[in-house]
């Protein structure tokens, strides 16, 4: 009788083969392999400190009641009137900061010189790739009306009280750039 090889088996043989290895192997817990031991104490205290286990005879966590949701969904109209407290009209002095990778934004409101600067800034600011932020607006009205002198340009209605504070401004218009402050 000759030997059997296993190319000689048959594909089928094979396969039965490699699946009656399958349960085995998934029925063994992955084993444990520790990198480095630097003689540390063991964490459990804190993780039994935090008692995230269920204990028997407790009584099961208060159901949390979800919030509904609207029955309506929001736009930004909902978002208006638009006021920044740190922010009114005035001049801005030129100066230099240093912000690798900002995407240049510009803030303006509803208003004379907001208006007037953004007509005469406009080619510029899409060239650069600006985004526009109305930090002082009270109407979608108003708000359609700056972006009607400005088209080819993102003006989206937000305060500007956290980035007047962060950068140290008090007025606006302004462009901010990576380089640079300037009015």
């Amino acid at each position: 009788m000759k030997p059997l090889h296993f190319r000689a088996a048959a594909p089928w043989l094979l396969g039965l083969l490699s699946l009656a290895a399958v349960p085995a192997v998934l029925a063994q817990p992955p084993r444990l392999i520790v990198v480095e031991d630097r003689e540390g104490v063991s964490a459990l205290p804190y993780y039994q400190a935090l008692d995230l286990q269920p204990h028997a005879g407790d009584a099961p966590p208060p159901r949390v009641e979800l919030p509904r949701p609207p029955d309506r969904r929001f736009g930004e109209a909902d978002m208006l009137p638009v006021r920044s407290e740190r922010l009114s009209p005035g001049d801005v002095a030129r100066r230099v900061i240093q912000a690798p990778g900002l995407t240049p934004v510009f803030l303006v409101g509803d208003d004379d010189r907001s208006r007037a600067w953004l007509r005469q800034r406009a080619p510029t600011l899409r060239d650069l790739g600006a985004v526009g932020l109305v930090v002082q607006v009270e109407s979608p009205q108003a708000l359609a009306a700056l972006r009607a002198l400005a088209p080819g340009l993102t003006l989206a209605p937000t305060s500007g009280d956290e980035l007047a504070q962060r950068l140290g401004l008090r007025h606006y218009p302004v462009l901010v750039t990576a380089t640079g402050i300037d009015q």
